[in-house]
């Protein structure tokens, strides 16, 4: 059993200034699965935190009872170089100031890292070929040399992440319903987490093409395995970002019962003792491609016409661009329509947009034209 409180000093990029990022390890240290989890990555996304600050305790007390069979290393606030980026008061937290990048973007490629060195080693046992493969990960990590203070922040977290069955990466969307994102290959085993969740859709892409963090496990395992089809390489890390609504939804209450659930989950699973509630089925993953990203083309104020969570049809009106400057200024409206058939799951809170700000996610069934390569919102 292990209740441990680790504390990192991270040195930031001005003299005389660093970070504390914290992180906690629950359950027994030899158990034989590992489970991952951190919130607020993007530091202005905070349901996560809330969720694991009702979470720990539910694991300290079943770990102090025995009821754990896995070990679980946990970031309830992953992002402290993110959490101090207030600016005039308001939190930005997205990107690095230094660098521009998004802070769940551009991870590096550990296929890319190691796949030539791996092909070398491969057996015919599958447990010895995850022991290497991950033993290859842990020495190419020590092998690195992180200057930027967000360098050193993501190399910290991957050297807790590297040798984990599940990474579960907490994120929230700006006004949402719960939803997924999350690799086919990590989906079957990944189910009923969607189930206990509560959440109206997942939505699958084995590369979405920003290099995000969720992907960086699974894609190293299923690009192996794609390499190496007479060897045999068990599918070793389950990943997916649980997107819990939207930024303005921390809440006590809402947090306890998020937290129940994804304990919910680890019973499921068999990772806590005890039978869990019973969960209504998720509805069907879908691929991220079918999803619509829909957005405007000029700046104006919008006044929706659509709820979270309601069912539209290609060309419906979703809302309204009142235009704000120009001959029609403050009386004209411009309909913005959808552009495919789906259920509405995420909206903008800020109701004054500029071109190419999205303003919706359509989740459809139907793979768009328009969405292949980048299918991040950003």
């Amino acid at each position: 059993m292990a209740f441990d409180r680790i504390t990192h000093t991270i040195d930031a990029d001005a003299p005389g200034t660093q970070s504390a990022l914290t992180l906690f390890k629950v359950g027994p240290v030899d158990a034989k699965t590992k489970i991952y989890m951190q919130a607020a990555l993007h530091a202005d996304e905070q349901p996560g935190i809330m969720t694991l600050h009702h979470l720990l305790p539910l694991l300290r007390a079943a770990d102090e009872k025995g009821e754990l069979s896995a070990r679980f290393t946990i970031f309830p606030m992953v992002n402290p170089l993110g959490m101090g980026q207030r600016v005039f008061e308001g939190h930005i937290g997205r990107y690095d100031f230094r660098s521009g990048t998004n802070f769940n973007r551009r991870w590096p490629d550990l296929y890319a890292a190691i796949a030539t060195r791996v092909a070398q080693t491969l057996t015919d046992d599958g447990d010895e070929n995850v022991s290497m493969i991950r033993q290859a990960v842990r020495e190419w990590l020590d092998a690195q040399r992180p200057s930027s203070a967000m360098q050193k922040l993501r190399h910290l977290i991957m050297t807790e992440a590297y040798d984990a069955d599940y990474v579960l990466d907490l994120h929230c969307d700006n006004e949402a319903l719960v939803h997924l994102f999350v690799t086919p290959d990590s989906m079957e085993e990944l189910g009923p987490l969607a189930d206990h969740m509560g959440s109206v859709a997942q939505l699958t892409a084995e590369d979405s093409g920003g290099g995000s963090f969720d992907e960086v496990w699974p894609s190293l395992w299923t690009r192996l395995r794609q390499a190496h089809p007479g060897k045999p390489i068990p599918f070793s890390a389950r990943a997916a970002t649980l997107e819990y609504r939207g930024q303005a939804d921390v809440f006590d209450d809402i947090g306890q019962d998020d937290a129940a659930r994804l304990y919910a989950f680890f019973q499921a699973k068999g990772f806590a003792s005890g039978t869990p509630p019973t969960a209504e089925a998720a509805p069907a993953a879908l691929p991220l491609s079918a999803t619509e990203m829909l957005r405007v083309e000029q700046a104006g104020l919008l006044a929706y016409r659509v709820e979270l969570g309601q069912q539209v049809e290609k060309g419906q009106p979703i809302a309204d661009l009142i235009a704000l400057d120009g001959p029609g200024a403050f009386i004209e409206r411009t309909p913005i329509l959808a552009g495919t058939s789906g259920r509405v799951i995420s909206r903008n809170v800020s109701k004054f947009v500029v071109p190419g700000n999205s303003i919706a996610k359509i989740v459809g069934t139907e793979s768009l034209a328009s969405r292949q390569g980048y299918l991040l919102e950003d």
